[in-house]
């Protein structure tokens, strides 16, 4: 097997979405060093304030890193404003030849400075190895970085008809198994879930991902008149749940109202206050970017989609679409709404991916 750049950059690649579940809010990295065509030690980022990839690498590697080419899927810190050390330092100090990059890092701190500090103690450089796979891996930590909101995924279970509930309501189950269990993995991989009080109320979902090793995400739950039943599974069980309600209501004096807070207050739930009828989830997202909130999966109901397309906050859609017809006018549509979009204005998706996910179609893209 000829083992060129792209090969290498490929096990760095691999080696760095190791780290899915648990870098939030730091980027996915991985880091080879080779030495005569041969991996001499690799390694990858597991969580914040733990050693980066390239540092971990290179303590491996000990002496025989000197002279040695590392390949590394993000392009190495240099900045001080962290709890580790400089990765460029450790690269100089250690020795290696030649860095072989696969994106320039979009973080303000760090963007071209670690490749100049690098060159200037005479290390070759190489870059764009693999690059869209690259910013792909990372497409979270480029969104957040870059504009301070997170990376929105709009997930949807629907019929072959476009159904995603009947007209009782009942939802359960649309896809098969393993749609469900790939559903744990993507609520393991993100800060948090969206979702609108109807979903609550119809459902009662706990919202954790139930899978070995996991971590479960934080719950957001729209709920402009504080409805939410105190018995509700979110209120019950880790990690933080946050409620999104109208001022107005929440700044109520009514007696049902304050002992409802002070309820919630007891068990911990937080409350973000909006202003006005409607909630503007645009402000939404930037208000939870600034509590470092990094990605987010809606999983809500006919409005709650319609609302989140319409608001523009929708980076990435995943329909799960089950081999089922369950009819009726009355049943829900996946995209709800009082207003439509005529064929010329509809949301467009590209780079679609189609795949099978047991017995269902798992459909995936990204809005224009």
């Amino acid at each position: 097997m000829y083992m060129d750049d792209e090969f290498f950059m490929k096990r760095t690649l691999r080696l760095a979405a190791k780290g899915h579940f648990t870098t939030s809010p730091n980027p996915m990295v991985g880091a080879v060093i080779v030495k005569n065509r041969k991996i001499i030690s690799e390694d990858f980022h597991r969580k914040p304030g733990d050693l980066h990839a390239e540092a971990l690498a290179i303590e491996k590697a000990g002496k025989i890193a000197n002279g040695s080419t590392l390949y590394v899927n993000l392009e190495p810190c240099c900045h001080l404003e962290k709890r580790t050390p400089p990765c460029t330092k450790a690269i100089i100090n250690a020795g290696i030849k030649e860095v072989i990059v696969g994106m320039i890092d979009p973080n303000p701190r760090v963007s071209g400075k670690g490749i100049l500090e690098l060159k200037k103690a005479g290390i070759k450089i190489k870059t764009g190895i693999l690059e869209e796979n690259a910013k792909r891996l990372n497409e979270t930590y480029i969104k957040y970085i870059t504009t301070g909101k997170p990376f929105v995924t709009l997930k949807i279970a629907m019929t072959l008809n476009g159904k995603i509930a009947t007209p009782e309501g009942q939802s359960r189950w649309i896809t098969g198994e393993k749609s469900r269990k790939m559903v744990h993995r993507l609520r393991s991989s993100v800060d948090a879930i969206l979702t609108a009080i109807g979903t609550v109320k119809a459902d009662d979902p706990q919202f954790t991902a139930r899978i070995k090793g996991g971590k479960n995400p934080k719950r957001i739950i729209i709920d402009p008149c504080l409805e939410i039943p105190l018995h509700a599974k979110v209120l019950q069980v880790p990690p933080e749940t946050i409620i999104v309600a109208r001022k107005s209501v929440v700044s109520s004096q009514k007696s049902e109202i304050e002992e409802k807070k002070k309820i919630l207050s007891d068990k911990g739930i937080n409350i973000i206050e909006c202003e006005g009828e409607k909630v503007n989830l645009d402000w939404l997202i930037k208000k939870l970017g600034k509590i470092e909130t990094t990605s987010i999966l809606i999983e809500g109901g006919s409005s709650l989609n319609a609302h989140a397309l319409e608001d523009g906050i929708v980076d990435k859609i995943m329909f799960f679409i089950a081999p089922k017809i369950i009819g009726g006018r009355e049943s829900f549509p996946a995209v709800g709404g009082i207003s439509f979009k005529r064929l010329e204005e509809a949301y467009r998706i590209k780079d679609v991916k189609i795949k099978r996910i047991g017995e269902d179609i798992l459909i995936e893209g990204y809005l224009t």
